[in-house]
């Protein structure tokens, strides 16, 4: 087989945004070539804690309060026979990762606000962590240009879902992209 994935675009949703008090609860991958056609999907869901997720979420009852949808699926997703523990989740990220990459590349991690994401699998992936380049692409950086520059916004949809929400970094970029004229 020949491995032509370039990029590896990570979503997660957490219990909350800090890195050290939070944990992941869903994670979805997605591997795409330059043209950011998909090659190949990864979903799964992490088991943490029923005390903890309900704790964290209460730590941010605006955000949760908010999408009680997308709260009460997750912990129903936690509490389910689906959830694994988050040593298997890393193993399976990492084969993952080797069928569709070469075993010296580094990785280039895409996503939005993809620098958040970073610090949550360098916190609980470490191995999955070692294989990612340290460049990173980040949806919101060209989110933020388009924006304070032209005026221009994506209508991005806010799913809260992982693999909801890399398709639609993947249709946000390609909208910016396409504002750009090469000469």
């Amino acid at each position: 087989m020949t491995k032509v994935a370039k990029l590896l675009w990570i979503d997660l949703e957490m219990t909350g945004l800090d890195p050290v008090e939070d944990r992941i609860l869903e994670v979805a991958a997605i591997v795409t070539d330059w043209n950011f056609t998909e090659i190949a999907t990864y979903e799964a869901a992490k088991k943490v804690g029923p005390a903890l997720v309900e704790k964290r979420m209460n730590v941010a009852p605006d955000f949760w309060n908010k999408f009680p949808q997308v709260r009460d699926a997750l912990v129903a997703q936690n509490n389910s026979e689906q959830a694994k523990n988050g040593r298997t989740v890393e193993n399976e990220l990492i084969a993952f990762i080797d069928e569709h990459f070469h075993s010296d590349d580094k990785i280039i991690l895409a996503g939005n606000s993809i620098h958040q994401d970073r610090k949550f699998i360098e916190n609980e992936w470490k191995r999955l962590n070692a294989r990612l380049h340290y460049r990173m692409l980040d949806v919101s950086a060209w989110k933020v240009v388009f924006d304070g520059k032209y005026n221009k916004r994506f209508a991005k949809p806010e799913e809260h879902r992982a693999i909801d929400d890399i398709r639609g970094s993947i249709m946000e970029l390609k909208y910016y992209l396409g504002k750009v004229r090469i000469s």
